[in-house]
């Protein structure tokens, strides 16, 4: 019987993970040894009490009084905080599911790699801003990471058997969010609401609104010259609005190599918590006919500045993923409380890089967890200076 642990359990990507698990037969397939969440204890406690959990562990240290009266008389440990999350990383299990979203994912998932799990990653924020460190744990301990951003997964497995030398360039595919199709002038007053009304996926708030703004993509671009390096140029991304095709590889013989799939997170996240087999999944299936046309276009850099930030981000190196992402959340955090425009964003990252990096850029891919968390943290300072500088002149 594997043992898995999810981290992120009550997210979008946790709740499909759960799902997979629970019909492949729950408890009796699988041994689950921790689950983690935010907030929502309730759906915390029917998770862990559904799957047999050894131990559910919420972020919010005030939640848990509430998760251990949720679990009492269950068996299941309960535990609280940044800290007790990292613990939990260190229980033995076979696969670890990353699903933590923001920088907060790091830590447990390199401490899960220095023991050598397999490490089912769907929390891009960890390769953006720690990628040399992050896939050097996994070498020195024999980990293994899988991709479960449907781009990466659907890369991942067009190279299967391939030679990455043989490789052209990546072409990452994006919806295009919810204002693709909008106005240039009107994007400056598009709301939290507007923001958050995609057309294809269902997804949690932060990277729905990530997806409008294409900074989830611009993570993606840097992510996949982590895991897969290849050069910044080899990168493409094209917007394709019926996200069909989730991601294509191109070989130097002139083949490209497309992965394609109905719009449902369960497609990577099955194949990472399979893999090396392929097994059943309860997913749509294409009807090719009925879809009939595909379309694709360039995306405007005006309109989406994060693809034009991100190659800044690629040839600063060092510090500079962590400081994107950290700065990144911020402007994130104050759009959706309303101090901030949908344009402003990618000021708030901009202005952040500009007046960090000329200190804080390294010449060498070598730092350490301590580099990374202090570019984080100073990073969210300056980001929220910025931030407050530009609602003032709202």
């Amino acid at each position: 019987m594997r043992s898995i642990s999810i981290f992120g359990a009550t997210g979008s990507v946790g709740e499909s993970t759960f799902d997979l698990i629970s019909r492949a037969g729950g408890p009796q397939t699988f041994r689950t040894v921790a689950l983690t969440g935010g907030r929502n204890v309730a759906r915390l406690a029917e998770m862990a009490r559904a799957l047999r959990a050894e131990v559910a562990v919420c972020a919010d240290e005030s939640c848990l009084p509430a998760l251990r009266d949720a679990l009492a008389g269950s068996g299941v440990e309960v535990a609280a905080g940044d800290a007790a999350i990292a613990d939990a990383a260190d229980r033995p299990a076979d696969w670890v599911m990353s699903a933590i979203v923001g920088a907060a994912g790091l830590v447990p998932g390199l401490r899960a790699l220095r023991h050598g799990r397999t490490l089912a990653l769907a929390n891009k924020e960890s390769l953006v801003t720690a990628g040399p460190l992050l896939m050097a744990t996994a070498a020195a301990h024999g980990a293994r990471i899988l991709p479960v951003d449907s781009e990466h997964s659907a890369i991942f497995q067009a190279l299967a058997g391939e030679d990455i030398a043989a490789v052209e360039r990546i072409i990452l595919t994006a919806s295009g969010g919810a204002l693709r199709d909008w106005p240039m002038e009107a994007l400056a007053n598009a709301t939290v609401k507007e923001a958050l009304a995609h057309p294809n996926w269902a997804m949690g708030q932060r990277i729905t609104i990530d997806s409008a703004s294409m900074f989830n993509k611009a993570l993606e671009v840097i992510e996949t010259r982590e895991y897969f390096d290849v050069r910044p140029d080899q990168i493409e991304v094209i917007i394709h609005p019926e996200s069909l095709i989730h991601s294509l590889v191109g070989f130097q013989d002139g083949a490209i190599m497309a992965h394609m799939g109905a719009p449902d997170m369960r497609h990577s996240i099955g194949y990472a918590l399979n893999w090396p087999e392929r097994a059943a999944l309860p997913v749509a299936r294409l009807d090719l006919a009925q879809i009939a046309t595909l379309s694709f276009r360039a995306p405007d850099l005006n309109r989406y500045p994060a693809l034009r930030l991100c190659r800044d981000v690629m040839s600063m190196r060092g510090l500079a993923g962590a400081v994107f992402n950290a700065s990144k959340e911020i402007a994130l955090d104050q759009f959706l409380a309303g101090q901030i425009g949908f344009m402003d964003m990618a000021g708030v990252v901009e202005t952040t890089l500009a007046r960090l990096m000329p200190e804080m850029c390294l010449e060498t891919d070598v730092m350490t967890l301590e580099d990374i968390l202090r570019a984080d943290h100073l990073a969210r300072i300056r980001a929220g200076e910025a931030a407050t500088a530009l609602a003032a002149r709202r």
